[in-house]
């Protein structure tokens, strides 16, 4: 089998570097966009005491309860366009979004930058980074 690629590589060499431009594009734009507005816990701590940033959990209500960042609001990923005209008033303060382990919020930024907010980022590893970083959760 690894003959036959080896094979069809040196018979096909523009098809084969085209692809392989062609992934390693693919792959740095992802990296990219996995990166684009990503805070660690402690550059958010610094954004919450200095710059007073708005912390939106997009867990759903049960998680929040079990433990979240001081201050943070409860907004369900599922909810948050419909609950949008609750953050109006902070379109040009630092938004941080929290999920659970820092995937789901891209698409929640997506949606606030959209909606015209200006400094949003997310939390890298979410509410799970936040707790192996040993900082502290408030629970209800």
């Amino acid at each position: 089998m690894i003959e036959q690629l080896f094979e069809f590589a040196s018979r096909h060499p523009l098809l084969v570097g085209g692809f392989l431009a062609v992934l390693l594009v693919w792959i740095l734009y992802e990296v990219r966009r996995s990166s684009a507005n990503v805070v660690s816990s402690s550059e958010a701590t610094r954004l919450i005491n200095r710059e007073d940033a708005i912390v939106i959990d997009l867990r759903e209500p049960k998680e929040f309860k079990a433990g979240h960042i001081s201050g943070a609001r409860n907004i369900p990923d599922a909810r948050l366009e419909s609950r949008l005209s609750e953050l109006d008033k902070f379109k040009d303060k630092p938004v941080i979004l929290v999920c659970k382990t820092g995937q789901s919020s891209a698409a929640a930024a997506a949606k606030l930058d959209k909606a015209g907010f200006t400094r949003v980022t997310r939390l890298r590893g979410g509410i799970s980074q936040w707790q192996a970083d040993d900082l502290p959760t408030v629970t209800k």
